[in-house]
């Protein structure tokens, strides 16, 4: 009888997902008729107005009001209007990719999309060693191995695929047409990532999610878990880390900032400190976020900490 019912559940839970897929797909497929910045901007619209409807909003409002004591109500509830519109626009430019991203190297016009540190871009492409880049889910964060294959850097990036197996295929997809190497987050994910970094390739990963059993950090002046992957990769291959993020800009404009490489911690002996550096990333991606605060997801549960009971 159980096994009955776990098969029934998990029919129910795939219809669930189907049925949503085609509802997503076909918003998108109509969106996708209209002109990209007509497409966008009522998407943001419509964001604005159904985001303080979903549940997620209290977990947003509640985390903006920890991060941000000193902060109005009203303050509170703009940033997270600015984080709905953030979020529905990113979901809109997944059917936009290949129209948006207008940058050009060799272009001496400036186009939607503008890039800080293309010299790094550069330099990185002639070195024969291992690179790590890392982000968070900031502004577009998919422009950034759009903007490495650019310059014929090639990143395998590390996502997390959404847990609509559709979409997580349809996203896959898009991303696949435009960017470089792409690797689900799964079991075997970090040894596949150590393969390319052995083979002196660069890897692209977002370190701003909670890890579960990860390294105790802090975020925002909060006790968090951070992944210690790239931390870990970094201190096994001695490789340069460097910082990259996008911001959205007025007017539908980006612009991606590449920052010099890291100045790793290190213990006595010379090896990269795991915990330190996983606070370090911690640090650089706070100061990324209170520069544009709308432009964060706050509706993650990063600052969760599982029980002693349950760690051990």
């Amino acid at each position: 009888m159980n096994r009955f019912l776990v098969k029934i559940g998990r029919r129910l839970k795939t219809a669930e997902h189907w049925l949503t897929a085609q509802i997503s797909l076909a918003v998108l497929s109509v969106l996708r008729r209209l002109p990209p910045d007509k497409a966008l901007n009522f998407a943001e619209r419509v964001a604005r107005k159904v985001g303080p409807l979903v549940g997620r909003h209290r977990l947003a409002l509640d985390n903006l009001r920890k991060a941000y004591p000193e902060k109005s109500s009203a303050e509170i509830e703009a940033i997270a209007s600015d984080m709905w519109a953030n979020m529905a626009r990113l979901a809109v430019e997944y059917v936009f990719l290949d129209k948006l991203f207008d940058f050009d190297p060799d272009s001496p016009k400036p186009g939607r999309v503008e890039v800080s540190g293309t010299e790094i871009f550069r330099r990185v492409r002639e070195e024969k060693r291992p690179h790590i880049f890392f982000t968070g889910h900031l502004g577009n964060f998919e422009f950034l191995p759009i903007a490495a294959a650019t310059f014929g850097l090639e990143v395998t990036s590390l996502f997390r695929p959404p847990n609509n197996p559709y979409i997580a295929d349809y996203i896959h997809s898009t991303r696949t047409n435009s960017m470089g190497g792409l690797l689900p987050s799964r079991a075997g994910a970090a040894l596949q990532l150590a393969r390319v970094l052995e083979s002196d390739g660069n890897i692209g990963v977002l370190v701003d999610q909670k890890f579960r059993r990860g390294v105790r950090t802090r975020f925002f002046g909060r006790e968090c878990e951070t992944s210690p992957l790239v931390p870990k990769l970094a201190r096994q291959y001695d490789c340069d880390v460097y910082p990259a993020h996008c911001i959205r800009l007025p007017g539908g404009r980006f612009r991606l900032e590449v920052g010099e490489k890291l100045d790793l911690p290190r213990d006595a002996g010379g090896t990269v400190d795991v915990e330190r550096m996983a606070q370090q990333l911690n640090d650089v991606v706070e100061e990324w976020v209170r520069a544009d605060p709308g432009q964060w997801m706050w509706f993650h549960r990063r600052w969760g900490i599982r029980g002693s009971r349950r760690r051990r």
